[in-house]
């Protein structure tokens, strides 16, 4: 299988399947929990069992395709309610040909019922702490990216999982996503939690939480207003506008959303 992994804190491992989207593996003392399951072109069930045997609970961030085809792996997931439209449009028979479609492009072996197979609903995810046993992953609502995102903060390693809400390249051009404004004041509330250290979804390393800082101080309104048209196929009629952050962070949104 093509994933590689990583164990960036204690009990704290960083997932990226062949096709280059991340998940994350928390593994507690009692029990573990996987945030994310990717594009599902191989098993990441099986592979999740190389690394741990405890009992497991599968939360997926948001329903787009890179974080949740890989669901069809598993016999049970959550995710937050407002995502199912998401999920059922990003998991269906069309996004799954193109995905199947780009990951042979990319020589890896997709399993032979990729296109046939029926990927169960999410169950109904609440906010709240899951204690795994010296380790305590607390579920919140975030949205931005999507309506029904996910992060999850784990107080023992001051540790944030930003999934989508905050990548150095962070998108928010998708039909369902917020207002750049909104999406940002949402953020902005995570940065109260006393945590040290930033694990996203399309990036492999464990980031200092001063790269979000830089991002979020750096996302002003004049830093809107200032942002460049771009196109992104296949999103030519939303009207999408580029800002450039520190770091070489960018934000990528809906002008039509972003209220300035």
């Amino acid at each position: 299988m093509a994933f590689e992994h990583r164990e960036v804190l204690p009990g704290v491992f960083h997932i990226r399947d062949g096709m280059g989207v991340c998940m994350t593996l928390l593994v507690g003392e009692k029990q573990a929990l996987l945030f994310d399951t990717g594009y599902g072109v191989e098993d990441v069930h099986a592979f999740v069992r190389t690394l741990t045997d405890k009992p497991l609970t599968v939360i997926l961030s948001h329903g787009h395709h890179d974080h949740a085809i890989g669901a069809r792996w598993f016999d049970k997931t959550y995710m937050f309610a407002e995502d199912i439209p998401d999920f059922l449009t990003y998991t269906g028979e069309k996004q799954r040909s193109i995905v199947k479609e780009q990951a042979e492009g990319k020589g890896l072996q997709v399993v032979q019922d990729y296109l046939t197979f029926a990927p169960s609903v999410p169950e109904n995810l609440q906010e709240g702490a899951i204690d795994l046993g010296g380790m305590t992953a607390q579920v919140i609502h975030c949205p931005g990216h999507t309506p029904g995102s996910a992060v999850i903060y784990v107080a023992e390693r001051q540790l944030l999982l930003s999934a989508d809400d905050w990548n150095p390249c962070t998108w928010l051009f998708f039909p369902a996503a917020l207002g750049a404004q909104e999406h940002r004041a949402n953020v902005r509330r995570l940065m109260q939690l006393p945590h040290t250290h930033v694990l996203c979804s399309h990036q492999p390393m464990l980031f200092e939480r001063s790269m979000m800082d830089d991002f979020l101080n750096g996302l002003t309104d004049d830093v809107l207003r200032s942002a460049k048209p771009v196109d992104i196929t296949p999103y030519e009629a939303i009207d999408t506008h580029q800002a450039e952050l520190p770091h070489g962070q960018i934000f990528v949104f809906d002008w039509a959303k972003a209220g300035l």
